[in-house]
């Protein structure tokens, strides 16, 4: 083989070596917004019992939780102001709703750019024998930094049995090109009654 031929095959190799790596760099990990592994701020309201909690997520990055009138909004960033001033921090359901204690991070390589979390929306046309909403499940999935943070996602996880699959992929093909405020947040997969609550206005 001549020296040119050895060098194009070795540049060759390099590059389909990179694109497995590139390939296989997406992954996911987890960490909690328990209160137990967060940390409270402020006292509750005394007023509505309204609380707020900042936890640790990944790379560095704070997960804020604010609840109030039953409902929550969870935003992200390097610290807690910086959470706070994010369009995510700013977004309600207009049902009562909450959000589940795991955060699914999807990231290339260290780098997560894309959380999904469980969330449950109650549902006041289907009271239970108490007379209380029973809930239904959506997957969110939210954009990180660098640049805003934002929903970009919703997954209905009950009219989807592959709604973790779902989400994962609008996480890895849609989060990273999302832009916050343009762009409209995408209902991925069938949709169901949690998508049709959380898009009520």
């Amino acid at each position: 083989m001549s020296r040119i031929g050895f060098i194009s095959l070795a540049a060759l190799l390099i590059c389909l070596n990179a694109g497995v790596a590139g390939a296989q760099s997406i992954g996911s990990s987890y960490t909690s917004t328990a209160s137990k592994d967060c940390r409270r701020i402020g006292k509750p309201s005394e007023l509505d019992g309204s609380t707020t909690r900042a936890c640790p997520g990944k790379d560095g990055l704070i997960v804020l939780i604010a609840e109030d009138d039953l409902r929550e909004v969870v935003s992200i960033g390097r610290n807690r102001k910086a959470a706070a001033e994010e369009p995510a921090a700013k977004l309600w359901f207009a049902p009562f709703n909450s959000s589940e204690n795991t955060v699914e991070w999807r990231s290339a390589g260290a780098k997560p750019f894309a959380m999904i979390q469980r969330w449950h929306i109650a549902d006041s046309t289907d009271p239970d024998k108490q007379g209380r909403p029973n809930t239904k499940a959506m997957l969110v999935v939210t954009r990180l930094p660098p640049g805003p943070v934002c929903h970009v996602a919703y997954v209905d996880a009950i009219a989807n049995t592959n709604a973790n699959e779902l989400a994962r992929k609008a996480a890895d093909d849609v989060a990273r090109g999302f832009t916050c405020g343009k762009d409209e947040v995408k209902i991925v997969g069938a949709r169901g009654r949690a998508v049709e609550l959380a898009t009520m206005r």
